[in-house]
């Protein structure tokens, strides 16, 4: 089997994750080629996608929440991801026994007794008015039931878990705030999610997760989805696959005809957002990302990729972005990750054009 090293797959993520070329496509395309995004930070997937798109509009990602095309919801990993109607409904009901067992696995305590179908029951009956809710709203209306249970449980299991809930606007629209409020999937949209057969759910699943971050092995499939790898969907789906493996000897997966450019292929530096799944869609993070910073991802830290891996931390003060180098920068690296840097303070100013000097690239 053709062994891919680190930089081979750094490369083909790149482009997967349409980070290697801006993409010329609308918004909605490309949130549904990535499989959605993370965004538990409401501003971050307009980030996101202006490190992605060539000519990104973020009110057009604001509309796109407004028209109901697109929704915040919680889903891989119970995380809230921001994915398109059509995949929240495919895929929602794939992840309610994961969602379920994520609540469980901080609550189990303080819900032990509570019966999970009675609490749903309770929470689809208070949400039938087609009321949007807080969370706290919504517990108060169903907590009389359980007084001895802590709201925090209550609510955390019904909108992470046992109702498919969706986050309204304006939270996360652009250069808005608002705080959750919280509505039924199926009352925003207009449809219960689909309970199709869970093999051919995982198998879409699986085709549309390589298309975004393949090669892969299903210990990374796992890590992204929070599914227990999806042993069935992989072994109905595999004769169609081809082979790799990386370095450390594990099967990599992914469709015959994905690209996986030259490990040469120039990279660009690219400005990411908080959590982006570019880094946390994987188990083996070591294509884009050294261990010994593995951990900024996850504390949610942006962080700034040259040469394909991640260089650097940024962060915005006082209209300025500035970036903070994990190794020392040649000349023309500064120069360029100063550049892409006020390109990035043209996009979260809204101004057009000369930026001044709003970057500020620190010393190693």
């Amino acid at each position: 089997m053709t062994v891919l090293d680190a930089r081979t797959l750094g490369r083909a993520t790149l482009a997967r994750q349409l980070l290697l070329d801006r993409a010329d496509m609308p918004a909605l395309d490309a949130v549904a080629h990535l499989c959605g995004l993370q965004a538990q930070e409401p501003q971050e997937p307009f980030v996101g996608l202006w490190s992605r798109l060539r000519a990104f509009e973020p009110e057009a990602l604001s509309d796109l929440l407004v028209e109901r095309r697109v929704v915040r919801t919680h889903l891989m990993r119970r995380t809230v991801h921001l994915v398109t109607a059509d995949d929240v409904l495919a895929w929602r009901a794939r992840h309610d026994a994961m969602l379920r067992q994520r609540v469980l696995g901080v609550y189990r305590r303080e819900l032990d007794g509570v019966d999970l179908d009675e609490l749903a029951a309770a929470g689809r009956k208070t949400m039938a008015d087609g009321e949007p809710r807080t969370m706290a709203e919504l517990t108060r209306a169903v907590a009389e039931r359980w007084p001895g249970v802590a709201p925090r449980a209550l609510g955390e299991m019904l909108i992470a878990a046992l109702v498919p809930m969706v986050q309204l606007p304006p939270r996360g629209l652009w250069r808005t705030k608002g705080g959750v409020r919280n509505l039924p999937l199926a009352t925003w949209l207009g449809r219960e999610p689909d309970t199709a057969d869970p093999v051919l759910v995982g198998q879409a699943l699986l085709r549309r997760y390589l298309a975004a971050f393949g090669p892969a092995a299903t210990a990374d499939l796992r890590a992204w989805s929070g599914l227990a790898g999806l042993p069935a969907a992989v072994a109905a789906t595999r004769a169609e696959l081809v082979s790799f493996r990386d370095e450390r000897g594990r099967e990599l997966l992914d469709l015959p005809d994905a690209p996986r450019p030259d490990p040469d292929t120039p990279a660009p530096v690219r400005f990411l957002p908080a959590f982006d799944n570019a880094i946390l869609g994987y188990q083996e993070r070591g294509r884009i990302i050294d261990d010994a910073h593995r951990g900024l991802s996850v504390a949610g830290e942006r962080v700034v990729l040259v040469d394909g891996r991640v260089a650097a931390t940024w962060t915005v003060e006082k209209d300025t972005v500035v970036a903070t180098p994990l190794r020392r920068f040649s000349r023309a690296e500064r120069a360029d990750v100063a550049e892409e840097g006020r390109a990035m303070a043209a996009f979260l100013s809204g101004e057009a054009g000369e930026t001044g000097e709003r970057v500020r690239v620190e010393a190693f």
